[in-house]
């Protein structure tokens, strides 16, 4: 397969053949990772488990989870069958034909199919669900649900929940989705930037900045706390960022959630840095960062098992957990689907790097559903939370060429 050339032309080749095909495909860049994009198809359908991924060894691919799993939205895992690096300008075939002669004439076709559409490649169609039909928050629905959490929370019910909304965007006549990808990882060199397509549960795009679980080819294990949101105005200093203490409140419970479960497990030995002001696109947030050595501590699957135990951190989700997510289920009056869930590549050259998913979008076949939440306390203000998600939301909007309103 001829992959030389413009990485721009060979991404939207390869996203397009497994389009054709009705294959799983995931393209996604590492914060600060020198522009370098990878993507993995996979040659069977997404595989679905209850779950989590095994982080620490086992099967390369990408993962792919709800806010919570259920039948009409499932885990799922992109098994890296094929891959490629955008620096490396290589394709990977991670398997042995021999070992299943089915994926022999599939990948004849899908090297024919690449080799045809090469020089002309659009990347204008995706998978889409047809399980989601577009819908849309009203205003005056969201700050009347804020209003109703803060009554909640005074109510003793819970400390903090995370309450979201979802706006509907029409796309227009000729839209790319991978150039979209593209612009949307040159705009945020800093975010873990995605785009997943998947037959049947959809297409997502997404730059988040918030990592939920790390684990290095050295065994590092790394997670963050991050909340507490105010806009990046121009010349403003990060570091000279006056937080209010609705802020400071909704980061450090972030930070406790944490070391609940490090205590849950036993885990003593860990170093904590933080918090302070980091900058994710046109905003500014609280940003504490927790790491532990695993090559000195005795817990080998460290990474797999506070994936277990985060998700959904409280930074989506609220605290105490349990009647946070209640709370949302029943008041919400949308299903999240994959917003505020996680995603990332899996055992992908030896590390995991598993990231929340915020600011991010789902594409129908005309439209794109933007999802955003605000944390909310017994300090929140309707206004300011309904600003706050329009804020977020135009992380994603402002690279489909609307301008932010």
């Amino acid at each position: 397969m001829n992959l030389e050339g413009d990485y721009k032309v060979i991404l939207k080749a390869l996203f397009a053949t497994a389009i054709r095909f009705q294959l799983p495909v995931a393209v996604w860049r590492l914060p600060g990772s020198n522009s370098e994009i990878k993507l993995c198809v996979s040659l069977r359908p997404a595989q679905t488990s209850c779950e989590v991924p095994q982080l620490e060894s086992g099967t390369s691919g990408f993962a792919f989870y709800p806010f919570q799993v259920s039948e009409k939205y499932p885990a799922q895992f992109i098994k890296a069958d094929i891959t490629y690096s955008s620096l490396l300008a290589k394709l990977k075939f991670n398997f042995k034909l021999n070992e299943n002669p089915d994926y022999v004439a599939l990948v004849q076709r899908l090297q024919d199919y690449f080799a045809k559409i090469k020089e002309s490649a659009s990347a204008n169609n995706w998978h889409v669900s047809r399980k989601v039909k577009p819908h849309q928050t009203p205003e005056c629905e969201f700050k009347q649900l804020v209003e109703e959490g803060i009554k909640a929370i005074e109510a003793g019910l819970m400390e903090k929940v995370v309450l979201s909304r979802v706006r509907v965007t029409e796309l227009s006549a000729g839209f790319d989705v991978v150039d979209t990808f593209i612009k949307l990882q040159e705009t945020y060199p800093n975010a873990f930037t995605s785009l997943v397509s998947i037959p049947d549960t959809g297409t997502w795009m997404g730059a988040s900045p918030e990592i939920l679980v790390q684990v290095s080819s050295n065994k590092i294990f790394k997670t963050v706390a991050l909340a507490g949101t105010q806009p990046l105005t121009p010349g403003s200093n990060p570091a000279k960022a006056m937080w209010q203490q609705k802020e400071i409140e909704e980061q450090s419970m972030v930070e406790r959630y944490i070391l609940n479960c490090f205590k849950s497990i036993r885990l003593r030995e860990y170093q904590e840095t933080g918090p302070r002001t980091v900058v994710a696109g046109n905003l500014m947030h609280l940003r504490t960062d927790f790491t532990v050595n695993m090559n000195e501590e005795t817990f080998p699957t460290l990474g797999t098992q506070m994936l277990q135990l985060l998700h959904p951190t409280s930074a989506v989700c609220g605290m105490p957990k349990e009647p946070a997510t209640a709370f949302i289920l029943q008041k919400e009056r949308y299903d999240r689907a994959y917003f505020s869930g996680f995603l990332g590549p899996v055992n992908i050259n030896g590390e995991s790097n598993i990231y929340v998913n915020l600011r991010c979008t789902q594409f129908l076949e005309q439209v794109a559903l933007t999802y955003a939440g605000a944390g909310i306390t017994t300090e929140s203000e309707p206004d300011k939370e309904w600003m706050e998600t329009r804020m977020k939301m135009d992380t994603m909007r402002q690279v489909f060429r609307i301008q932010p309103s």
